[in-house]
């Protein structure tokens, strides 16, 4: 994939090694070219010092053949600037924005951009070690949905995935079996010991909570 990323900061940065790593073509854009030290000297991308939401820094960028534009500098509003004139302008396919302010998110959503807060998204985790001592659930997005974590104990085994999944409000899309991951069909069996991860709406959190007991 080609892929422009709006800041390099600690997020962006990192995010730019992981695809660079991943064989992507990665593009970064910063205002400092102190910034892209972060890279390292291994990140075979390129770095354009500019604006992400000029034209002609975008163009310089590769935007007009970009398949992902993601736009995560420490600025709300130069994240969605930078992400409508992607979207809006040059018809990037995908285009993700970071959000520091969890009660943009949404209208940041309404406009077609895809948002992660990262405050909503540390809050739950945090939350969840605190209350429960282990990761067991994280926002996703607009807080529409979560995914939750769950360990199979004996009251579950022998279950089916269908048996637990509820159309509309709870999946169990992955199990992690004695160090192996895989997609379950609605027809595996669970076995004690098996974690689950499953997507709920949010809405029906605290009711999935208590039918599993977590």
């Amino acid at each position: 994939m080609y892929v422009i990323i709006l800041g390099c900061g600690r997020v962006g940065s990192e995010l730019a090694k992981l695809l660079s790593t991943e064989g992507h073509n990665v593009v970064v854009i910063d205002r400092s070219p102190a910034a892209f030290d972060r890279l390292g000297g291994t990140f075979n991308g390129l770095t354009i010092v500019g604006s992400g939401f000029d034209p002609d820094t975008l163009k310089a960028a590769g935007i007009e053949k970009a398949d992902v534009f993601c736009a995560v500098t420490n600025g709300d509003n130069t994240n969605i600037m930078s992400a409508q004139v992607a979207k809006k302008i040059f018809n990037v396919p995908k285009v993700i924005s970071r959000v520091y302010d969890p009660k943009r998110a949404q209208i940041y959503h309404s406009l077609g951009i895809n948002t992660i807060s990262g405050t909503v998204v540390v809050a739950a985790l945090i939350r969840d070690k605190i209350i429960e001592s282990r990761f067991s659930s994280y926002l996703i997005e607009s807080a529409e949905v979560a995914v939750l974590e769950i360990a199979i104990d004996k009251e579950l085994n022998g279950k089916k995935v269908m048996d637990l999944n509820i159309t509309g409000e709870f999946l169990v899309t992955t199990v992690v079996r004695k160090g192996d991951t895989f997609i379950p069909a609605p027809e595996a069996v669970l076995k004690k010991g098996d974690i689950i991860m499953a997507v709920v709406k949010t809405a029906n959190l605290a009711q999935i909570r208590k039918r599993f007991k977590l």
